[in-house]
């Protein structure tokens, strides 16, 4: 009496998809051998797909056959044994042999001749086309849903798979936290462990409820889908959802992940020392600290020297630096970056005149955009091109229109921004002209905190040696600074005569007198528009 197997099995190896699949073919097979008297002496079931080879319990079904253990398998259907040529030619082999001399379906008929292996051959290759034309179906179909931008995965973290659109939403829950945590490592202020510690602060947590693995964190934090591009298959492509950052602070993560470490921890600054932590040594560049002494007489003086921690080179700055001088210096450099109001005034009018003369230039400056964006639209096409007619490589071309695609998305949140701040410049000049203006004011006021933080915004290098205080300003302060006394309106040594007293101005008429010029400034403010400052001098 021949012996049958009985074998089952469902494609998916999820448990809660096709639940009853592997049920109802036991219950129909069983029905089946107790009609055709068949002597079952053992049943295999798995939830496992047949496409590819490697399936643990057909595997062990058919070395059991191969022992002699049975000779005969009793299954729903042809396809349930193997929908690959390895598994399936497998079958047809043992049957040629005579290791299978019976194979049952209630859904096929089977004669171990011939034409009855024929028509076996013929039901696994039919199983393989359909596996093999339901991939490139499948494939298509998620071809067809990149070329509209929706990306064919599980949605990342902020967003939501949107099952009856079928598209990636943001959700409400996480977006903004997702946001606030990007927001916060592009600061350069956030390692790994402190982000990761943030997240869980905000709820954002693993599927176990705890801390975020870091690896997981790394994925989110170089992942494009969160400026709108996502990545398939090793290339970028521009996607349909919305945006969570810009591509510029995309960047900046990516540079604060390339220098992450553990940022050095700001001291407090102390309440009693005015000037501490303002400034580093000249010489060693180490910090400079502060004291306070007190007198016989009760008198208070606070110095500020350096530390002196250099184990390698022996700082020689060994002066004490009085907080009063220190103060008058502070005030010294203030006055040196300060405009008076009369020329306040005169910006301010000519700034007028400047917003009505780049309305030109910034048209011509989006057009300029514009062009260069069709001009990479123009490169993608042609690289794609020449990638299907085989003259570029995968990972050359890959490599080629990754960075393309990068450039091009610069390019667009250039031309946004322009398109929405417009001659945003304009705004920053004017914002200039007021903080040059104001620290003429704090100086007049000898408010020396905020002549100190206002230093700290527009300066740095600031650095302390041979009882001097230097600051290296940033542009255009730093031609505010290099003028000379007379040219920023204050009083004349006796020296300087009035016809070569120096003024700073634009060239508007001035009765008696002539202007030469003596040296042209020019500042990049904003997108292509320059900044010019004319220093003339008058002559009769």
């Amino acid at each position: 009496m021949t012996k049958y197997f009985i074998y089952c099995r469902k494609s998916s190896e999820d448990e809660e998809r096709q639940i009853l699949s592997i049920e109802a073919q036991l219950t129909e097979l069983r029905e089946f051998a107790k009609q055709n008297n068949l002597f079952v002496v053992k049943e295999y079931y798995e939830s496992k797909t047949a496409k590819e080879p490697g399936r643990e319990v057909f595997n062990f079904m058919m070395s059991e056959i191969e022992k002699g253990n049975a000779s005969g398998i009793l299954a729903w259907n042809p396809d349930r044994l193997a929908r690959n040529s390895i598994d399936g030619g497998r079958v047809i082999y043992f049957v040629d042999t005579g290791k299978i001399t019976s194979l049952k379906f209630p859904t096929f008929w089977f004669e171990p001749t011939p034409q009855g292996k024929f028509m076996l051959s013929v039901a696994f290759g039919q199983a393989k086309y359909y596996t093999d034309n339901l991939r490139e179906n499948i494939l298509r179909g998620i071809r067809q849903k990149i070329r509209r931008g929706e990306l064919s995965a599980k949605a990342p973290l902020g967003y939501f798979n949107e099952p009856r659109l079928r598209t990636i939403e943001p959700d409400k829950k996480t977006f903004n936290k997702v946001k606030e945590v990007l927001r916060a490592f592009a600061t350069s202020e956030y390692t790994l462990t402190k982000i990761q510690s943030k997240m869980f602060s905000l709820g954002l947590v693993g599927k176990d409820g705890r801390l975020p693995h870091l690896s997981t964190i790394q994925k989110i934090l170089t992942n494009p889908f969160y400026y709108g591009h996502f990545r398939y298959r090793g290339e970028l492509h521009q996607g349909s959802h919305k945006p969570m950052i810009t591509k510029k602070l995309f960047d900046q993560i990516q540079q604060a992940l390339k220098d992450n470490g553990k940022p050095r921890k700001k001291r407090k600054e102390k309440k009693e020392f005015l000037f501490l932590n303002f400034a580093r040594c000249g010489e060693c560049g180490y910090c400079i600290t502060a004291d306070r002494k007190i007198k016989k007489s009760g008198r208070e003086y606070v110095y500020y020297f350096c530390t002196r921690k250099s184990k390698i080179q022996k700082c020689q700055q060994n002066r004490f630096l009085r907080e009063e001088n220190f103060a008058e210096q502070i005030k010294e450099n203030c006055q040196k970056v300060s405009l008076p109001d009369v020329w306040r005034n005169r910006f301010l009018d000519k700034l007028k005149v400047w917003e009505n003369e780049n309305r030109q230039t910034s048209d011509l400056f989006a057009q300029n955009l514009k062009k260069e964006i069709s001009a990479i639209k123009t490169k993608l096409e042609r690289l794609t091109d020449a990638y299907l007619a085989e003259a570029l490589e995968l990972a050359e071309y890959q490599q080629t229109k990754n960075a393309l695609m990068a450039e091009k998305k610069t390019k667009e949140e250039k031309l946004s921004d322009f398109e929405r701040k417009g001659n945003h410049w304009l705004e920053l000049t004017r914002n200039w002209i007021l903080e040059a203006n104001q620290a003429k004011n704090l100086a007049l006021q000898e408010d020396f905190s905020e002549m100190k933080n206002l230093l700290k915004k527009i300066g740095s290098n600031r650095r302390l040696a041979a009882e001097r205080l230097e600051i290296d300003f940033k542009k255009p302060f730093d031609l505010l600074a290099k003028m000379p006394a007379e040219a920023r309106g204050e009083a004349p040594s006796e020296a300087n005569s009035a016809v070569n007293k120096l003024w700073w101005t634009y060239g508007e008429s001035n009765p008696g007198f002539d202007y030469a010029i003596v040296a042209c400034y020019r500042y990049t403010i904003g997108p292509s528009n320059l900044f010019y400052m004319i220093f003339i001098r008058p002559v009769r």
